[in-house]
């Protein structure tokens, strides 16, 4: 039952990361506030800086099959099926942002995350609206950061 909570949490955004594995559902139901809300997801504009910076890795947790057809090339693809799995991947010492093309399966993959130990958040207007923001100047400025930070390293 309490999975079950968990994962119904995960699908609308009500998981704290940080309090999650030392709090009982119930009190984390009465400490949730505005400021938690906004804690547990960031819009596309802020992860860009924190991936232009190397703070921050973005994780799709699409099928293979979608993300093979169109994807962000600084993403990584780690379907949601496969994340129990591929855990070892993902470095802890980073921020994990999941994401999905509008945050349903990257809700759910933010909370497994959390529940190992990983600081994450979702994609809060998903993979979509990010392709739609990184076009024309918003694009070439990113690619720009990007490379120039990935070769200070």
């Amino acid at each position: 039952m309490k999975k079950m909570i968990f994962t119904v949490l995960a699908l609308v955004g009500l998981v704290n990361a940080a309090e999650l594995k030392n709090m009982s559902f119930e009190e984390y139901l009465s400490k949730f506030d505005y400021k938690e809300r906004e804690t547990m997801k960031i819009k596309t504009p802020d992860m860009l800086v924190l991936i232009e910076e190397g703070k921050a890795i973005l994780v799709d947790v699409r099928f293979r099959e979608e993300f093979e057809v169109w994807h962000m090339n600084f993403a990584i693809n780690i379907p949601l099926n496969e994340l129990q799995k591929r855990l070892n991947e993902l470095p802890k010492d980073k921020l994990i942002i999941t994401a999905c093309p509008h945050n349903d399966r990257s809700n759910i993959a933010r909370l497994f995350l959390v529940q190992n130990g990983y600081n994450a958040k979702y994609l809060n207007d998903g993979l979509l609206k990010t392709a739609d923001f990184l076009r024309g100047d918003n694009a070439k400025e990113f690619l720009d950061e990007y490379r120039a930070n990935k070769e200070k390293k």
